[in-house]
């Protein structure tokens, strides 16, 4: 008994999801998906940075030098909670370049933009600026991966 791979219907379709199925061989290896590898790339390296934030968060809960949470204000000690546990949940689907793994890294970048400018002194003005350009180039890289085979020539 023979299994059919696909069907002949879809075939001939142009794949609308093109920046969201990267990690697949015969995509990457085109020339013509070159900005979809950039944006694994990218994804890859806003993991490892989301990463060593979330583990500086969870340092800051598990391994304070003093009690933590008996000197913050409540919103404070709220905000390093939720950074310790987005930042890394985002990092890993920004590894695996799934696009949940976007939704929560943009989640997690406006959040963070939010709670500086809400809470001064828990992240830098520079850190706003970088997580502004962070996204804009995010959002390049997905609209480049996304129209990559559909030029003319």
């Amino acid at each position: 008994m023979k299994l059919s791979t696909g069907s002949s219907e879809t075939a001939g379709r142009p794949d609308s999801g093109a920046a969201i199925h990267l990690c697949e061989p015969a995509r990457v290896a085109g020339e013509e998906n070159r900005a979809g590898l950039f944006l694994v790339v990218f994804k890859r390296l806003l993991a490892g940075l989301w990463g060593i934030q979330g583990l500086l968060q969870w340092s800051a809960i598990l391994l304070p030098p003093e009690p933590l949470f008996d000197n913050v204000s409540a919103p404070r000690g709220a905000a390093v909670i939720f950074f310790a546990t987005v930042n890394l949940v985002a990092a890993v689907g920004l590894w695996l370049a799934t696009p949940w793994g976007g939704v929560i890294w943009l989640l997690g970048a406006i959040a963070q933009i939010l709670v500086a400018l809400a809470l001064p002194g828990f992240f830098s003005i520079l850190w706003i600026g970088a997580n502004i350009v962070l996204i804009v180039i995010y959002f390049g890289l997905m609209w480049r991966a996304g129209h990559a085979g559909t030029r003319s020539v």
